[in-house]
C-alpha cells in the first residue's frame, strides 16, 4: 500500500484542534486508548479465525477499521476494511494472510506514533 500513508496528518492536525495549547495531551490520550485497544481487536480476529468464527472477525475488523480512521491510521484503515469485506463476502477462507497484514500495519502504526508523539 505505498499510495497509502502510514498516519494521515491532516486527521492528527484536525484532533490537534480539537484541544490547542495541551501540548498534545488530548491527542497522546486518543492514541494511548487506540494502541492499548488495537491489540484486544487483533487478538479477536485470531481467536474468531481459529474457532470459524466468521461474525467475530468482522465485528473485530470492523473496530479497527472504525478507529485507525478516527486516528487517520490510513494504511491500517485500508487493510481493516478489506479483511472486514472478505469475511464478510468469503467467509474466512484465507483471512492468515490478511491478518498478519493487519498486524504489521499496527506494528508500523506503533512506531509511527512513537515517532510523531514521543515520551514527554
Amino acid at each position: 500500500m505505498p499510495d497509502t500513508p502510514v498516519i494521515d496528518m491532516q486527521a492528527v492536525e484536525n484532533l490537534r484542534a480539537l484541544n490547542p495549547g495541551d501540548n498534545d495531551e488530548f491527542l497522546r490520550e486518543l492514541v494511548g486508548i487506540y494502541l492499548e485497544d488495537t491489540p484486544v481487536r487483533i487478538a479477536e480476529l485470531e481467536t474468531g479465525l481459529a474457532a470459524g468464527d466468521a461474525e467475530k472477525v468482522v465485528r473485530a475488523a470492523h473496530s479497527i477499521k472504525g478507529s485507525s480512521a478516527n486516528l487517520g491510521a490510513a494504511a491500517l484503515r485500508r487493510v481493516a476494511e478489506h479483511l472486514e469485506h472478505n469475511a464478510r463476502k468469503n467467509g474466512l477462507t484465507n483471512l492468515g494472510e490478511e491478518i498478519d497484514r493487519v498486524k504489521a500495519e499496527f506494528a508500523r502504526i506503533q512506531q509511527e506514533f512513537a515517532r510523531l508523539l514521543p515520551l514527554a
